[in-house]
């Protein structure tokens, strides 16, 4: 590893200044097998670390995520799915995998230092990051050390551009399985302006403190100009907030029989309840971070109930491989999986599928495994649980599929088509 502990320091200090994608300000350790409660064995040398092993020679894969604090619902279920994936890789025999996967709590320095300990232990590949801050943070370092990544939901453009505000200059090995923040803002206008059955006057509730949030938001905006949907009112809020009665105020006022929010859960259900305190009953819509409200502490799920958001996985699709997919996760975890857990699942098929075609081997250089999984990822087609059809990538390492409408009906989510 290059300058590891000069570069800690200096990335540790940028990584402060970045909104992460669904992050938690908490940097408190935990040790990951008990926040997920799953039977791995905790890594050597590593108290917040686990492993998911092969037999025989192995691809070391790393990753980081939050498995504690506000966000481990994304963590814990991306992890979960991941060692699903791999112990049935392993099974078949052909490529195995060795997983590392690190508590990073969303937290951007924590993910520095899980990065370093993933070095450390002699990753080969990753699945980068559940979390965009936390992505953005280490991207730089699998640039550095020329380690390929594919995150399953870091959808931020700043995981994989350097240059994230004009969306230039790729980092070129480092990869989304989830749809970007700018696409999943234009598939959410294009739906709506096909779909005026669910309402035809939008307000918007963003937070514009946020990436995640905001990049939705910009190309919702535009694609709505230029399908010509009605946004009749913009309420914004910042991290920590929990009074949303002047947003759904402004909504009401403006007579939006739709508000879209392209926000994560927790401030979601806040605004739910504000919604019903007020007396208002619009069609709520959503993106990817809506995925997990059921499950929160706490929550009304009534209030969800008829909810829209797109996604890239429905758990009661009746495609063979998402029924086996949804029965083996919830006989190994005892839950339905979120899209999390389905990205995380496909990332890690995709990996398996790109080095199966390729020549590499455990024995092979970093460089030369990096270098075999740019040139498969940018030609191969994956067919997965996350689209209907084919799964491609571009050279930028962004992901090309067909993403999915579904409802919260009866307090569950189906399909909506």
């Amino acid at each position: 590893m290059k300058n590891k502990f000069l570069r800690l320091g200096v990335i540790a200090a940028l990584c402060g200044a970045m909104t992460a994608c669904g992050s938690s300000a908490g940097t408190s350790s935990t040790s990951a097998a008990s926040a997920s409660g799953s039977d791995t064995a905790v890594a050597s040398g590593s108290a917040s670390g686990t492993t998911t092993t092969a037999s025989g020679e192995a691809f070391k894969l790393g990753a980081s995520g939050p498995l504690s604090g506000d966000a481990s619902v994304y963590g814990i279920a991306v992890k979960n799915a991941a060692e699903l994936a791999i112990d049935e890789i392993n099974k078949k025999g052909g490529v195995q995998f060795e997983l590392n996967f690190q508590d990073d709590q969303a937290d951007t320095e924590a993910a520095v230092n899980a990065y370093n300990t993933l070095a450390d232990w002699g990753m080969q590949l990753s699945l980068l990051t559940v979390t965009s801050g936390s992505g953005q943070s280490v991207a730089p370092l699998y640039k550095e050390d020329n380690i390929f990544g594919i995150t399953p939901s870091g959808s931020s453009t700043a995981v994989i551009f350097q240059d994230a505000e004009n969306n230039t200059n790729p980092y070129g090995n480092v990869f989304q399985m989830c749809f970007t923040d700018p696409n999943q803002g234009k598939a959410s206008a294009d739906y709506l302006s096909e779909h005026t059955d669910l309402g035809t006057k939008v307000g918007i509730i963003y937070r514009n403190d946020d990436n995640y949030s905001t990049g939705i938001y910009n190309t919702f905006v535009e694609e709505a100009k230029a399908k010509n949907l009605d946004v009749v009112s913009t309420g914004t809020f910042t991290k920590g907030a929990t009074d949303f009665s002047v947003q759904i105020k402004q909504a009401q006022d403006a007579g939006a029989d739709i508000v879209f929010l392209p926000i994560y859960y927790q401030p979601a259900s806040l605004v739910l309840q504000a919604a019903k305190n007020a007396g208002y009953a619009p069609t709520f819509f959503g993106c990817d971070g809506m995925d997990g409200i059921l499950t929160q502490d706490n929550f009304d799920t009534s209030l969800a109930e008829g909810l829209y958001m797109l996604t890239p996985f429905s758990a009661d699709a009746q495609d063979e491989k998402t029924q086996n997919f949804v029965k083996a996760y919830k006989d190994k975890y005892g839950e339905t999986p979120n899209q999390f857990a389905a990205d995380a699942y496909d990332a890690v098929n995709a990996l398996a599928q790109a080095l199966s075609n390729s020549d590499v081997t455990p024995e092979s250089s970093t460089d030369d495994i990096t270098a075999a999984l740019i040139k498969q990822f940018t030609t191969m087609k994956f067919q997965g649980i996350t689209a209907p059809g084919d799964i491609t990538w571009n050279e930028n390492g962004e992901v090309s599929k067909e993403p999915r409408a579904i409802v919260i009906k009866d307090g569950a989510y189906v399909s909506a088509e």
